[in-house]
This record gives structure tokens, C-alpha cells and sequence, in this order.
């Protein structure tokens, strides 16, 4: 995992999600997500899957210097294909490089396990998470009417293919102001 020391995410750590992980993270997709927050039982399903020999899922969380959650992502693969499962960042971590961060470790983990494209799905009106997942190389291939529930919003769906060789992530670069 990585450590966010070079300005970049406020030196926040990165790690692999535990069991002693949900509860934090379900305060903070409560908070985040407050219409379709994940229940439980779904964050333990999916922490099921990220273990073993032949794990099917990739959970990180990040931690700030105080050890509090700061955020986490997921992963689900299925075959060659990995799916963005969540990425969730604290307001006070927001606009700090970590969501990238997130998302540049959920795509090492789909190359670790052999995918050869990721999907993900995006509420329509999320505009600051489409420009991220852009900048990362996703495109628009659809929308999902109707995806999120109970709201009944639109999801748009994007696809990234990997790169076998790739050792950098799109927007990955440090820049120095």
C-alpha cells in the first residue's frame, strides 16, 4: 500500500479493509450516501470475497495520521473484469488527491488479479467523480436509468481498459506549485 506523505492525500496510508473496518466505513457511506448506503451484511459479503488464493474482491481503506478512516474503495471481479465497486472520501479529505489515490489502488489490484478492463457506474450528477474517473482514462459507454435506489437516479456507466505493461495511472503525476 501507499503512503500519502508527498502532499498529496495529507499523509494519509493506505491499507487492505478488515472486518474491524465496517462500522467507520458505514458511518461514512451513511453520511455520503445517504439515500443507498450499503447495509452491513453487504460490506461483510463483499469482504468474503477478499481473501484466499482465489479472491474475487479489493477492499482499501485510508487512514490519516490519527488513525481515522479518511476513506475507502472496492473492487468485484468477475473473469477479466474488474468493477469499481465504491470509493467514498471524508469532507475533510475531499480535494486532497485521495480519491485518486483510491482509485489508482482499486486499478493495481484489477491488473493483480488479471483484468484486462474496468467498469464502473456514476450517478448523472456527480460531475466532480466523472471528472476523476476521466482523468484515469474512463470513458462513457452507457447509462443505467433508474440505477440508484430509492432516488431513482441515473447511472452513467464508464469503462477503462488496462494496459498490461502499465506502471502509472493516468493523473498519478506530482505536480509542485
Amino acid at each position: 500500500m501507499t503512503n500519502g506523505g508527498d502532499g498529496h492525500g495529507g499523509g494519509v496510508v493506505l491499507r487492505r479493509m478488515r472486518w474491524w473496518d465496517i462500522e467507520p466505513v458505514l458511518a461514512l457511506e451513511a453520511e455520503l450516501f445517504p439515500l443507498d448506503a450499503w447495509s452491513e451484511g453487504m460490506y461483510w459479503s463483499e469482504l468474503a470475497g477478499a481473501g484466499g488464493p482465489r479472491r474475487t474482491r479489493g477492499y482499501v481503506v485510508a487512514e490519516d495520521a490519527d488513525g481515522k478512516l479518511a476513506g475507502y474503495a472496492g473492487l468485484s471481479v468477475a473473469g477479466e473484469t474488474g468493477d469499481v465497486m465504491t470509493i467514498g472520501v471524508t469532507g475533510a479529505h475531499q480535494g486532497t488527491g485521495l480519491g485518486g489515490r483510491l482509485l489508482a489502488e482499486v486499478l493495481a489490484d484489477a491488473r493483480r488479479l488479471g483484468c484486462r478492463e474496468v467498469l464502473l457506474e456514476v450517478r448523472v450528477d456527480n460531475e466532480r467523480a466523472q471528472r476523476l474517473y476521466t482523468r484515469f482514462g474512463f470513458r462513457r459507454i452507457g447509462v443505467r436509468r433508474g440505477y440508484y435506489q430509492p432516488g431513482n437516479f441515473d447511472a452513467l456507466v464508464m469503462r477503462r481498459e488496462l494496459a498490461a505493461d502499465a506502471d502509472e495511472e493516468p493523473g498519478e503525476t506530482t505536480e509542485h506549485g
